[in-house]
């Protein structure tokens, strides 16, 4: 998912609640005001067919308020509804205003409030808003010169009145937007803070302990998929801070992390740090076999990938413990989770280090068959 959409799908329900609370008082509003008409033009077939196109108003409101109920995920709904609401509520005014053409200063004041309406109070796409929003000025202003009513001052006064409305709204409407991403924009880096590494970028073990894990165990019983962990850990560390220096130390954590990041499915896999230098990756939809042999490229690859820092390097290798879960059999604890697969790292490091060793844990027993 790109930011944009990310940004959207955050403001959504703000979105929405904006867009049906515009709806229900335009459509109410329109459709109240044909007493207007009535006491204007009196019991006419004018009278009759302007009531007609206020009904159209408000009928189209309560058609996108349907619809929005209905589809409540749907930014593309939610924008087609705000723009069928701006182009035919603007155009029953274009109507209205050709058919009581007396009252120019007062529909001109009139198309001041919806100009603002359209530019902030209806959420819309700010280029679609200005195109409506200039089309209805453009269109109001050739019926007036039609009509003939004003004389070239005043028409000359009302044209930079409106004028005034577009830009003042345009200004609004785009600093709302820039409120609204920077709100965004602090908030993302707010959430990624909290859940992220501050050296490696990999999720902390808060996250892991809180969301993560619960998620992808609770995914995996209710799909009857497989599951499986890898608990990592960079052999020999201390003797890498001690011999060439704790920034040497941070430069192979982070290289360890992006192997750990470029080598995994992305939106599918998690990588926590787990600890110092530990490292717990979460697999779902993966089988014993399958995260074994990702383990062992792993194992190499990083082998192969010496840390860099200044003009210096170093290479390193990392010991794995792998852990298949059988999630179908019912629920079985972070505790037993963590234990088996620490118990299978420590095989590895027993081996002679830069190993991979795994096993599966049975949910129903708790049971870890090394």
């Amino acid at each position: 998912m790109t930011t944009e959409q990310e940004f959207q799908q955050h403001h959504l329900a703000r979105t929405r609640s904006s867009l049906r609370t515009t709806l229900i008082f335009c459509g109410f509003f329109y459709v109240a005001f044909a007493l207007t008409d009535a006491a204007v033009l009196g019991y006419t077939r004018e009278t009759a067919m302007l009531l007609f196109a206020r009904l159209l108003v408000a009928i189209t409101a309560a058609c996108g308020l349907y619809l929005v109920r209905r589809h409540p995920t749907s930014i593309l709904l939610l924008r087609l509804t705000a723009t069928a609401a701006e182009i035919v509520g603007m155009s029953t005014f274009m109507l209205i205003v050709w058919h009581r053409p007396a009252e120019v200063p007062w529909h001109a004041m009139s198309i001041c409030i919806m100009l603002i309406v359209v530019y902030i109070f209806i959420p819309n796409r700010l280029v679609i808003s200005l195109g409506v929003a200039v089309a209805t000025t453009a269109s109001f202003i050739a019926i007036v010169v039609s009509i003939g009513t004003l004389r070239p001052a005043d028409l000359l006064t009302m044209s930079m009145l409106l004028l005034l409305a577009n830009s003042f709204g345009l200004v609004a409407a785009r600093r709302y937007h820039r409120i609204w991403r920077e709100e965004y924009r602090v908030q993302s880096l707010l959430i990624h803070l909290s859940v992220r590494d501050h050296l490696t970028g990999c999720y902390n073990r808060r996250y892991l302990n809180e969301v993560l894990l619960k998620t992808e165990l609770a995914r995996s019983r209710h799909q009857g998929l497989p599951f499986a962990v890898i608990l990592c850990d960079i052999d020999h560390f201390k003797s890498i801070n001690d011999t060439y220096g704790h920034l040497a130390g941070d430069a192979v954590l982070r290289t360890f992390s992006t192997v750990l990041q470029t080598t995994t499915r992305q939106e599918v896999d998690s990588v926590v740090r787990y600890g110092g230098e530990e490292f717990l990756v979460l697999l779902p939809r993966t089988d014993r076999a399958g995260a074994e042999t990702l383990a062992d490229r792993l194992r190499h690859t990083f082998a192969q990938t010496p840390a860099e820092w200044a003009d210096q390097s170093v290479s390193a290798t990392a010991s794995f413990g792998v852990l298949a879960i059988d999630a179908r059999d019912g629920p079985v604890s972070d505790e037993a989770i963590f234990a088996a697969v620490d118990k299978l790292l420590y095989r590895a490091k027993r081996a002679g280090r830069n190993k991979v060793q795994s096993g599966v844990l049975v949910q129903s027993r708790n049971a870890f068959q090394g």
